[in-house]
């Protein structure tokens, strides 16, 4: 196992790598997760070939982290800030396979969002294996409430191919019909834009399902949704770091903690977290 810094698109950046030869790259920019390859070299995560990476521009793909605001839903900007700030290293693989950032509050902080906080993203990799692990802590003498989300892309072959099992019966929030029902499909399909939120079901876990294999994705009872995105092929052509038939290439399944802002007395710590794995055969 090893840790390098390095030099990735002109940002630094850090690689976790086993002995096996999993793979994990992580910008120090919103402390960004990038990529994930298993020791067969498949790529498990979609970073889009017009991503912007200037230090400034939020990254399309990998794994943004939104805090302590998902999308608009609030006066900051969108999905919060921290994705477009400075992360430094806390830890390298302390437990021999594991990578940890922080960020703290400062003075550019304070003037978007007047509050003492920590933030710590949580890295961790094993063979066919990847937990991402938000945390958030009050520093502060003053209560405040967020609402955060994992905001992972996975890659696929051709998302028209794929189905994501596990959200049956869940309530779903449909974002671009502006619709509330209950999901009654066995398996969502892509095709055109998809935009919801569902009501994650406790200790439940949703598979991706492809033609090159499966993928098991689940989540912390903390995050008690979770957000099903692919743009489709007409917004797909209409967002500007991504190709046209980017959409074929990426689906967003997010843990999130969205619907109803988390409160955080002074002293208090929060724990959210997605994990990936590769499934048998996949």
């Amino acid at each position: 196992m090893a840790v390098q810094r390095i030099d990735f698109h002109g940002q630094p950046a850090a690689e976790l790598l086993l002995p096996a030869g999993d793979r994990v790259l992580v910008a120090l920019h919103g402390a960004q997760v990038l990529s994930w390859r298993t020791a067969d070299g498949t790529e498990r995560l979609y970073l889009s070939p017009q991503a912007i990476f200037d230090g400034q521009a939020a990254i399309r793909g990998g794994v943004p982290v939104c805090f302590p605001q998902f999308n608009q839903r609030g006066p900051l900007p969108k999905h919060g800030f921290v994705r477009n700030m400075p992360w430094r290293i806390a830890a390298e693989a302390g437990d021999g396979a594991t990578l940890v950032l922080t960020l703290s509050d400062d003075e550019s902080t304070r003037r978007l969002w007047p509050v003492q906080f920590e933030v710590r993203l949580q890295v961790v990799l094993a063979p066919g294996r990847l937990r991402i692990a938000l945390v958030a802590r009050n520093t502060g003498d003053a209560p405040w409430s967020f609402t955060a989300a994992l905001h992972t892309y996975l890659h696929v072959d051709d998302a028209a191919e794929v189905r994501l099992e596990g959200l049956q019966g869940r309530p779903r929030w449909d974002a671009v019909r502006d619709e509330r029902f209950v999901e009654s499909a066995p398996a969502l399909r892509f095709g055109e834009e998809f935009d919801s939120v569902f009501t994650a079901a406790p200790g439940a876990g949703l598979t991706v399902v492809q033609p090159a294999g499966r993928l098991a994705v689940t989540q912390s009872d903390t995050c008690p949704e979770t957000v099903v995105w692919n743009p489709g092929p007409a917004l797909s052509q209409r967002l500007a770091d991504m190709p046209d038939d980017g959409w074929r290439h990426m689906l967003c399944v997010e843990a999130a903690s969205i619907d109803a802002p988390v409160p955080l007395a002074p002293g208090a710590r929060w724990e959210g977290w997605q994990e990936l794995q590769v499934l048998p055969g996949a």
